[in-house]
């Protein structure tokens, strides 16, 4: 998918997303000021607000934060399904157990009118 593929918001998104990984690697403050400067300088024009809610995001997160965390998130491919298995089997043991209890109740319901001796038209002899 190019860029160009890109709805207008996620553009917007992109193209300040590079700014701020541009001035970061640069060592430059990242403010909406410097963010504005280089999209345009890339002849990108997004609303006035993107670069402020940018800036805004990375006072309170920074770079660094962000970008450690995301290779925290990384799980290798093996062990997944793997453990995956044993609390798919977990989740399911409730539900035979719950439908062990309905059934019961069922037999137990059923057992109560045994003796009503035909009064709603089920009755053998009839």
């Amino acid at each position: 998918m190019s860029f160009a593929d890109l709805s207008q918001g996620d553009r917007n998104a992109l193209a300040c997303t590079y700014a701020s990984l541009i001035l970061h690697d640069g060592g430059a403050a990242i403010n909406a000021a410097n963010i504005t400067t280089l999209v345009k300088s890339a002849g990108l024009n997004v609303p006035e607000y993107y670069p402020k809610l940018w800036e805004k995001g990375l006072a309170i997160r920074s770079v660094d934060q962000i970008i450690n965390s995301a290779g925290s998130v990384v799980v290798s491919g093996g062990a997944a399904p793997a453990a995956a298995a044993p609390a798919a089997a977990a989740k399911e043991e409730p539900k035979k157990e719950e439908k062990k209890k309905v059934e019961e109740e069922e037999e137990e319901d059923a057992g109560a009118g045994a003796g009503m001796g035909g009064l709603f038209g089920d009755d053998e002899d009839y």
